[in-house]
């Protein structure tokens, strides 16, 4: 009889630590399964914010924009979900309308980017309604649960109901008013910013004391080829110029790099790269000009550029109203030599040529 309690007993503790055993064994495994999912999730959420902080080789900003609305699409389907099954608070029909219909409106109006025109905001809230309305209407009692309250505030006596449809029914005609006034009201716009990016250059400059023409005028560090003309550096581009036996011109050219690092600093606005992003570049509208753009110094003379150098913001036409440029003048602060070695430098790292006047 004792024997047989004891196999009893041992065998009891054997099952409940079986049992106890598993319990642990389908934690753990929920755990990791939990774990795998938050890690998969957040290297998803990574791989863009990595990706568009450091370069836009592996996503460039539509896609980046893209991943992020659509994140935050996710983030309140899973948000509805966790309030409903984990959290048990039902929210009624009737509720869940205007809110998904916010949340779209929302969307569409202001996430969403580049913005889209009223015309077509209306016809995708068009659709969004009667997604509503469907979604509502599935079955006899989603149907109901979304038109009972309605009908109480419409037909019931209830002193609830009866300050429901008045507060309602006032509203309605206000709403309607105030959107009637408010479509029919002038509007006076700011007139549009007409702005001269590459204004007209003048005849002749003066630059340190000394009258420049700027259609005869050539940089002096180029020097001119067998043909008398100015040389353009072809055969330049993509060589090192810190080699020991670098030629003059790539001399020429590490020294309006230095300059343009160094010196003037003018890699804080125009960046490392002469994109027009440096650390400094958003502080201003517009943003700095991007020389690797074939739009800027490609289609510039060089004298042209040197204009624009020497005399910055304050020294441009009026025609560039409302002289949106915030490059200081740096004909106070470097000499012309080292202003035409910038300018080589910024051609030679780009692999533009300047332009002639012919």
């Amino acid at each position: 009889m004792d024997s047989g309690l004891k196999i009893a007993g041992m065998t009891g503790r054997r099952f409940a630590q079986f049992i106890h055993y598993n319990k642990r064994r389908r934690v753990c495994i929920m755990m990791k399964r939990k774990t795998l999912l938050m890690a998969i999730f957040s290297a998803l959420l990574l791989y863009p914010v990595i990706s568009w902080a450091g370069t836009e080789k592996y996503i460039n900003a539509g896609i980046f924009a893209l991943i992020v609305e659509i994140g935050m699409g996710l983030s309140i389907i899973f948000l509805a979900w966790f309030v409903k099954n984990k959290l048990k608070i039902h929210i009624p029909k009737l509720m869940q309308a205007p809110i998904i219909w916010g949340f779209a409106f929302i969307v569409f109006r202001v996430i969403l980017q580049p913005p889209i025109p009223f015309t077509l905001l209306a016809v995708y809230m068009g659709i969004i309604t009667i997604a509503i309305f469907l979604y509502s209407s599935i079955d006899e009692p989603s149907w109901k649960e979304f038109s009972t309250p309605i009908r109480i505030m419409l037909q019931e006596d209830t002193k609830n109901a009866k300050t429901s449809r008045y507060i309602v029914f006032a509203a309605l005609p206000l709403l309607i008013g105030y959107g009637t006034y408010d479509k029919m009201l002038p509007k006076f716009e700011e007139p549009v910013e007409l702005r001269t990016v590459h204004p007209a250059p003048p005849a002749s400059i003066n630059l340190h004391g000394k009258i420049i023409n700027l259609q005869t005028e050539y940089n002096p560090f180029r020097g001119k080829g067998a043909d008398g003309k100015e040389e353009a550096g072809a055969q330049y581009m993509g060589k090192n110029p810190f080699a020991a036996d670098a030629p003059k011109y790539l001399q020429n050219v590490r020294e309006g790099g230095e300059i343009f690092f160094g010196t003037a600093g003018c890699v804080f606005c125009h960046g490392d790269n002469l994109d027009g992003r440096g650390m400094f570049a958003f502080a201003f509208n517009p943003i700095p000009a991007n020389f690797s753009d074939p739009g800027t110094i490609a289609q510039l003379q060089e004298t042209f550029v040197l204009w624009r150098v020497s005399k910055g913001g304050p020294g441009v036409p009026r025609e560039t109203f409302p002289w949106a440029s915030a490059m200081p003048p740096w004909e106070k602060h470097i000499t012309q030599d080292e202003m035409w070695k910038v300018i080589m430098f910024e051609y030679w790292h780009t692999g533009f040529y300047p332009r002639t006047w012919d």
